[in-house]
């Protein structure tokens, strides 16, 4: 039988939608508030729409951080979506004074006034060589504050939106999306698929040479551009 997979409450997360993917995927989900389980369940998801602030306090009012930073460092099968994946950096503009879990280093900015924000459409990401789980592909995003600069330690896949943004990172059973994957359609589900089939062996492998990213080519440009157009009003993270 599979292991489950169990997403961290935050309180401010689309459940349903997380749950759907990966039930499509022949997955059980359950949801975990406990420390204890989230260290030694075989999946993890920490997804959440909404601020920053209000993540990071909804993982301090149930004691969840630590849980979380652990199994990151260990590189456990851990899958951050949107504000999870924000929750995993040092600090956010959007939160002048609360911290991160710092597990992804830099702090996040708010898109810059030549772009509509949030950014709430599909954009292109792109992927350099090396990545186990990430592809070079169209995926859904809804945020308006974003990692500038890809973080050391980690490989990064880029986006544009007001110039280039981190749009995802792993390492080891670890994988951190700005974007949604449970929304993106076929892209996201074959990304899903490969990280629960990859992760618990990748766990192992903590010595993995992590290639530096490149530049996005002008089709991914192109996409940014395009995705800056259409991008309108609503939630984000």
């Amino acid at each position: 039988m599979s292991a489950a997979v169990w997403i961290v409450p935050t309180g401010i997360a689309n459940l349903e939608a997380v749950r759907t993917a990966f039930q499509r995927l022949g997955r059980t989900v359950r949801v975990v508030d406990d420390a204890d389980r989230i260290e030694r369940a075989a999946y993890v998801v920490l997804p959440g729409v909404g601020s920053f602030d209000r993540g990071v306090a909804a993982l301090e009012k149930h004691g969840l951080g630590d849980a979380v930073a652990a199994r990151v460092d260990r590189g456990a099968p851990t899958l951050a979506i949107c504000l999870g994946f924000q929750l995993l950096c040092e600090a956010s503009a959007e939160a002048r004074g609360r911290r991160g879990l710092a597990r992804v280093p830099g702090r996040l900015e708010r898109f810059g006034l030549e772009v509509r924000v949030p950014q709430l459409g599909w954009n292109r990401v792109h992927v350099p060589p090396g990545s186990r789980f990430l592809r070079t592909g169209i995926a859904y995003f809804a945020n308006s504050y974003r990692l500038a600069t890809p973080p050391s330690g980690w490989l990064s896949g880029t986006s544009r939106y007001g110039g280039s943004f981190v749009a995802a990172v792993e390492r080891a059973g670890v994988l951190a999306c700005q974007f949604h994957p449970e929304l993106s359609g076929a892209f996201g589900e074959r990304l899903l698929s490969r990280w629960l089939a990859l992760a618990p062996s990748l766990a192992e492998d903590r010595g993995t040479a992590i290639p530096t990213p490149h530049p996005a080519p002008r089709e991914a440009a192109a996409a940014g551009r395009s995705a800056e157009r259409q991008a309108t009003g609503g939630p984000r993270c």
